[in-house]
This record gives structure tokens, sequence and C-alpha cells, in this order.
């Protein structure tokens, strides 16, 4: 990937394995580089054209894996104490781009489904959901506190 990656993102291609049956797809190993720690897998899923953003986390990291349609998935390093303060990275994951993407603890994300159909998003946190305490810091999704415009750019 020719991206300069904001500190700390790791974007990986995952491999599928097709046969006359199906196919195969492993997400996240335990031996894998990126893998930390498993907290919990939880799906989420936005409709076409829904942009759901921005948060960061405190305490986790966050690795998604868009299963199913298309997402944009745009990363904003706002961390003052970064070498890469400012950068956005964006990324374009799912049926047509199997890979996963690993999102550093402090970094803004968001996504926006660009499919025709409700796209998927399985993610493996570093950490279980605190209920009482979410680990969600937010931002509205149009906002110009982040560098970022949403819209699709034609050209």
């Amino acid at each position: 990937m020719a991206m300069d990656l904001i500190d700390g993102v790791v974007y990986k291609k995952l491999k599928v394995i097709p046969d006359e049956r199906g196919r195969l797809m492993e997400m996240l190993r335990a031996d894998d580089d990126i893998f930390e720690q498993f907290g919990q897998a939880y799906l989420t899923t936005a409709y076409p054209g829904v942009v759901k953003a921005w948060h960061f986390h405190k305490l986790q990291a966050d690795h998604f894996v868009v299963i199913s349609g298309m997402m944009k998935v745009v990363l904003y390093d706002g961390r003052e104490d970064s070498a890469t303060h400012g950068k956005i990275n964006e990324f374009f994951m799912g049926a047509h781009n199997p890979s996963i993407l690993k999102i550093p603890i402090g970094v803004m994300h968001g996504f926006k489904c660009i499919s025709d159909d409700e796209a998927m998003v399985v993610n493996f946190p570093t950490k279980t959901y605190n209920y009482q305490q979410p680990d969600e810091y937010r931002l509205p999704a149009h906002t110009d506190q982040i560098p970022y415009d949403w819209s699709r750019k034609d050209g």
C-alpha cells in the first residue's frame, strides 16, 4: 500500500481461499503480527450512503474487517503527541478488497457504506465493551474539527 500510514495503523490484505464449495478467509489470528489481545468480537453495519463517525478510544485498539458490501473507512490522527498528528488515512475495504485494519488507541475513525446494499463490519477490539463507562469519545460526522469531507469524490 502506497499510503503514508498514521503512526500505529496497520493495514493488511487478507487471503481468500476459494474452491468449488465456497471460500475461506481468516480474519485475525493470535499468531498474527497485529494481534495484541482479544476483548470481544462484534458486528456493526451501515446502510448505503450512511456515515458512522467520528469516535476514538482511550483504552482499546480496534481491528476492522468488512465482511459484506464496501466501506470507506477513514482515520484521523488527532493525538497531539503523535508524529503523524493531523494526518488522514482513507481505506476502501470489503467484498472487492478483503483486508484488516488495525486502528490504534487515540485515533479518530469512522466509516461510510459505499455499496448498493448494507455493508457489515466485524470488529475485534482489544477490550470488552464497558456498559457503565464506555470507552467512546465522539464528534459529529460532519465537523470542522476534522479536515475531511465524507462526500463522494467524482473525477
